[in-house]
């Protein structure tokens, strides 16, 4: 049994399979559809369901999770007896991570002789899922709490994040791009390649003419950086919002390119995140040398 725990929260974007054969605890943030109340369960089937809903006009607003509510997550999990590693998305890209520095300190300060480690990951989605899964491994296989948490914090810029999304509208509504220039950018038929960089933003940092322009910027992209990283058994993680053959295309090319590549696994994107992309949203995780956007 394992000395300290790992936990996450739903917006890693892990399947729920992984997280329970794992034994991973989860915080779920809350969504509506159509102003119903939901909880992200982290199921594939509840992911695809999403998305196809709001290809036929389904409204999906997220909220935050509040102090309270993490509070009541970390105090259940230091009650297990055990030191605690908690990974959440990156600090600038939500308030939730505010909420749970601030319930990180009461229950350290409940519990003086337990360790609770919050880590700014700088990832968001498949992202964070992809260092949950590096973490997990290195815990499963015996290291240290502190040794682990050291690796986290050396390798977690290490972890790359290409974007694009199919309708600029859902960027807009999140602040994202301004009213104009989704105007202007859905006549024009321009399908922005997003990137997070060290700092843990999501970014345009490019403006690709059309769908197939975006994905081969994006492939064009982690080529370039698998050119620079150790490729042999790697693992790489594409996620899409209902658009499985852009990312098996993907998938592919990488492929065809390195064919000493390890896993390239595929599966559906969050519905947290995806609310506020929309469907079509296809991203690619996995590990370089540095981020770098070109």
């Amino acid at each position: 049994m394992n000395a300290y725990t790992i936990a996450t929260s739903s917006t890693a974007d892990l399947p729920r399979e992984w997280l329970e054969a794992h034994d991973i605890p989860f915080i779920s943030y809350s969504f509506t559809v159509n102003g119903e109340l939901r909880q992200d369960d982290c199921r594939e089937a509840s992911r695809s369901a999403m998305f196809k809903g709001m290809r036929n006009g389904d409204d999906l607003k997220t909220s935050m999770i509040n102090e309270y509510a993490y509070y009541e997550f970390f105090k259940s999990l230091l009650e297990t007896g055990k030191d605690v590693l908690f990974l959440d998305m990156s600090e600038k890209m939500s308030v939730s991570f505010q909420n749970a520095d601030r319930a990180a300190k009461q229950v350290r300060a409940e519990y003086p002789d337990r360790r609770f480690y919050v880590m700014d990951t700088r990832c968001i989605s498949g992202g964070l899922g992809l260092l949950v899964m590096k973490l997990v491994a290195r815990m499963e296989a015996g290291e240290s709490f502190d040794d682990v948490i050291a690796w986290g914090e050396a390798n977690k810029l290490r972890i790359a994040h290409r974007f694009t999304v199919d309708d600029l509208n859902y960027l807009k509504r999140g602040g994202r791009v301004s009213n104009a220039s989704a105007l202007v950018g859905s006549l024009l038929n321009i399908k922005p390649v997003l990137y997070v960089p060290d700092v843990g933003t999501l970014d345009v940092v490019k403006k690709a003419h059309g769908r197939k322009a975006a994905l081969n910027a994006i492939r064009d992209g982690v080529l370039n950086d698998l050119s620079r990283t150790d490729t042999d058994g790697a693992y790489m993680l594409i996620l899409h919002a209902d658009c499985e053959k852009d990312a098996e295309w993907v998938r592919d090319q990488v492929r065809a390119a390195h064919p000493e590549y390890g896993e390239i696994a595929i599966g559906s994107l969050g519905v947290v995140i995806g609310a506020h992309t929309g469907p079509g949203l296809l991203a690619v995780f996995y590990l370089c040398e540095a981020r770098t956007p070109k």
